[in-house]
């Protein structure tokens, strides 16, 4: 089988070498496939996210884990605070606390579901839980957060037999959704369609292995082009026309004498 023959590509016996500058002419060349794979990619992008998808609100409190009370007199009591952060964190996702919200607010979702919607976090270097719940619903999303804030500074308490922890700030309705992101769906989509609009070109320019020019035969094939043969497009109309211009001719001739 003949050697694999293209304008940016050139198979050697034992490699392959690829130009880039060639490649990148080709791309040029066929921009509007590109162009086409940009806005194919937005349209795609844009209709899942408005469509396939469900936005989710956040909600969020915050809870300080000292009480109005507790006075913080050492480095002691602070490094104590510190250590049950993490403590408190695991309470807050407990089936306990958890299921008791579920009751209280009388939801119809079962543990695992609630708790995959729960986030509770620790912000560096402090001495406050962050806790955050997702829904569909931003009505619902806040009342779970407070309710769920709310069983898990009672628990707390309770836990370690002492006043229950500050509430620095309560879930508000948010207003907003936090997802899905329809500006960074749109872009991916854009990056995706002229990403693999580009590899579609590049694919099949380099699968080609058509020989298109004298300038391919001298090169991959190693031999000397004796004569060329112009290709003549519309030839059928071409050879009506001449026909025709001929007969015109003959006229005018026969015409002047």
């Amino acid at each position: 089988m003949a050697a694999k023959v293209n304008n940016a590509v050139s198979r050697e016996p034992d490699y392959i070498t690829i130009d880039l500058l060639d490649l990148a002419k080709v791309i040029w060349q066929k921009i509007w496939i590109v162009l086409i794979g940009l806005v194919v990619g937005i349209v795609l992008a844009f209709t899942v996210t408005k469509v396939l998808m469900t936005p989710q609100y956040q909600a969020t409190s915050v809870i300080y884990l000292f009480s109005k009370t507790t006075s913080i007199t050492s480095l002691a009591d602070l490094q104590v605070g510190s250590q049950l952060t993490a403590d408190f964190q695991i309470i807050a996702t407990t089936r306990d606390v958890v299921e008791d919200v579920i009751e209280t607010l009388n939801l119809d979702s079962s543990y695992e579901q609630l708790v995959s919607q729960i986030s509770v976090t620790n912000p560096t270097s402090s001495h406050m839980l962050q806790v955050t719940v997702t829904d569909p619903n931003a009505e619902r999303a806040a009342k779970i957060c407070n309710a769920l804030s709310d069983k898990l500074r009672d628990q707390i308490a309770d836990i370690i037999n002492t006043d229950k922890p500050s509430m620095v700030q309560r879930a508000v309705v948010p207003t907003r959704p936090s997802s899905p992101n329809l500006k960074k769906n749109v872009g991916i989509g854009a990056l995706l369609g002229v990403v693999l609009a580009a590899a579609f070109i590049v694919l099949r320019y380099v699968l080609d292995d058509t020989i298109k020019t004298r300038e391919d035969v001298e090169k991959y094939l190693g031999v000397d082009v004796l004569a060329a043969f112009p290709v003549v497009k519309d030839y059928n109309k071409s050879v009506q026309s001449n026909r025709f211009k001929a007969n015109e001719d003959r006229r005018m001739r026969e015409r002047s004498r």
